[in-house]
């Protein structure tokens, strides 16, 4: 339940979408009712929580999150995944249709996820619908039902029960999106690329990030924006690690194509050059680039480039990953590949976001209000603003501490983030005007693809 009567939350370091001021927060019936200058609310009969100095955001939005519940449930879920994210600041997530089994390709599918999650979820979340080959008229009928878009790989996924799409199946898919006026979100690497490129097997990171060269991301955009533009479909560019396929971003929409991009806090915090062989926990597709590139991420990001920074949090079991520690070989060419990080994405990129002289409003547009835009849930989630939901975080932007794998809620005990130390640190969240506090009851609620910006639909 939320507040059972009227709350103030009072901050002197509020990120409102007008900028960072200082602010009384009131709460009503787990949404946001007024927003009016600091210390002016009578609190009388309400709950105060008076923060003092700690900062007072905006619940985050992450539209990249893989649950992997059913099918794959030892290597994430829905309970582990939703507390680990309420615990990094993280009140909306939108979930992945693959790496669970069956994949989220139809209506049957889409029900096994939703009545998998019931009562697990901390946090509210959503699901994406997958376009594979052959599932062109399960779309419509998935967006119907609430889905957020729909996921295409344009090289191999990894696991067979969610196949790439080849050229013509691009277009067949894109063209019934456009149709029915839904997003589609792409994995772009380009297969012919792939092959071509050295594939040499060892712990060697340099070796592995030979076989994932940029010009696969670049090969992939440039053949997706061609089919955007034949078909007028709107399209989402997933996990951008390469700065090269900026150029043709830029291009395209200057040509009127609906494109919109994000990139990841691994490829904005990490760089190829700080990778120990072996350390597979590192491993992700695409993978992560050389310092140089980093920057260049970090330049389109204050540009405005990119609109939203998502986890891609893909994590697996400490085998899948081959970790030394564990036993396995270290070999990255074998390993699984996947990131996680959704407990740590806000503090990672705020350490490296406030080194590069960014402030917090910054980190709030990139986290919460630019994904909630991309999936609709403006007026909704990603704004500490009147008529939103209570999704709001207390954080200490000046808070230590040490990553230690072991402690977080994720279900593996693996992040390459371990042993670092990360600035800001998440104090409270409160999901729609309650705390989340993990030793009461999930209390997350599962949202369908508004309408419209200002509307959503409970299951």
């Amino acid at each position: 339940m939320p507040f059972s009567q009227p709350a103030v939350i009072r901050s002197r370091r509020a990120l409102l979408p007008a900028g960072e001021r200082p602010a009384d927060v009131l709460i009503r019936d787990g949404r946001i009712e007024q927003v009016a200058a600091h210390g002016s609310l009578v609190v009388g009969d309400s709950e105060l929580v008076d923060l003092g100095d700690t900062a007072l955001l905006p619940g985050l939005v992450d539209t990249h999150v893989h649950v992997n519940e059913p099918g794959r449930t030892e290597w994430e879920g829905f309970a582990t995944a939703t507390r680990a994210a309420a615990a990094g600041g993280v009140t909306t997530i939108i979930d992945m249709p693959l790496n669970s089994i069956p994949p989220t390709t139809t209506l049957d599918g889409l029900a096994v996820k939703r009545k998998t999650a019931e009562g697990q979820a901390w946090v509210d979340l959503g699901f994406w619908g997958g376009a594979v080959p052959g599932n062109v008229a399960d779309l419509e009928p998935l967006h119907r039902a609430g889905v957020f878009g729909f996921k295409s790989f344009l090289a191999p996924s990894g696991v067979d029960e969610f196949p790439h799409v080849e050229a013509d199946d691009l277009e067949a898919a894109l063209a019934e999106q456009a149709r029915i006026g839904a997003l589609a979100i792409i994995h772009a690497e380009d297969p012919a690329v792939l092959a071509a490129a050295p594939q040499q097997p060892g712990v060697r990171y340099r070796d592995f990030l030979a076989s994932r060269p940029s010009g696969a991301e670049t090969a992939a955009v440039a053949h997706l924006l061609d089919s955007a533009r034949r078909t007028g479909a709107r399209v989402h560019i997933l996990h951008v690690s390469s700065a090269a396929v900026l150029p043709l971003l830029r291009r395209a929409r200057e040509d009127g194509v609906r494109v919109t991009a994000e990139t990841c806090p691994h490829y904005l915090t990490l760089a190829a050059e700080q990778v120990p062989d072996g350390d597979t926990a590192f491993k992700c597709c695409p993978p992560i680039r050389d310092e140089a590139n980093r920057d260049a991420l970090w330049e389109a990001l204050a540009d405005g480039e990119f609109i939203a920074v998502v986890s891609d949090h893909s994590p697996s079991t400490p085998d899948l990953k081959l970790l030394p520690e564990y036993g396995g070989s270290g070999d990255f060419a074998a390993a699984w590949g996947g990131i996680a990080s959704l407990q740590l994405g806000l503090p990672a990129i705020w350490t490296e976001a406030r080194r590069r002289g960014h402030t917090l409003a910054d980190v709030v547009r990139w986290m919460s209000a630019g994904p909630a835009e991309l999936v609709g849930l403006t007026g909704i989630k990603g704004a500490i603003a009147v008529g939103c939901d209570a999704d709001l975080v207390a954080f200490d932007p000046d808070g230590e501490f040490a990553v230690q794998a072991d402690e977080l809620h994720h279900r593996n005990p693996v992040t390459p983030y371990a042993g670092r130390t990360l600035t800001g640190a998440v104090r409270t969240t409160w999901l729609r005007g309650r705390a989340v506090d993990t030793g009461t009851e999930p209390f997350g609620r599962q949202l369908a693809r508004p309408a419209n910006s200002r509307t959503e639909k409970a299951f």
